[in-house]
């Protein structure tokens, strides 16, 4: 397998919303305040406000479940979900986040986006998050 650079990614998060536990572990809902792309092949920023990480913390593991909106600089709308997992051993922000984003668009210019499988690692610093992003061949 190769690593092809796609983008870095960095989110600014805000305060969670605490679900508390339930069937699935401690969930708390992320919302994002802000999110920016920048790469050579893909850069944008967020677009709206449905851009949020329903995480779930299971005894040592948080499993992301994350769904947001770009508007790339120059015009095309790409939908972006990925799942991810991270070792919450040492409290967060104290191990890497995985993570393997899947792209949609109706864009001509990014259609290659729906056909290839990302994978990325995160770094939390408080509620700032910056990923760096790649694809896979």
């Amino acid at each position: 397998m190769e690593l092809v650079p796609l983008c870095n990614v960095d989110v600014v998060l805000e305060a969670p919303i605490d679900v508390g536990v339930g069937p699935a572990g401690w969930r708390l809902i992320f919302e994002v305040a802000s999110a920016e792309m920048k790469g050579d092949r893909l850069s944008g920023t967020m677009r709206g406000r449905a851009t949020a990480d329903w995480l779930t913390l299971v005894e040592t593991t948080g499993a992301l479940d994350v769904r947001a909106t770009f508007e790339t600089y120059d015009g095309a709308v790409i939908f972006a979900q990925y799942r991810g997992r991270t070792d919450i051993t040492g409290g967060p922000g104290s191990a890497p986040i995985y993570v393997a984003p899947l792209f949609e668009t109706g864009d001509a210019r990014y259609t290659w986006l729906n056909t290839i499988q990302a994978v990325g690692k995160g770094i939390l610093d408080g509620l700032n998050l910056s990923y760096e992003w790649y694809e896979l061949r």
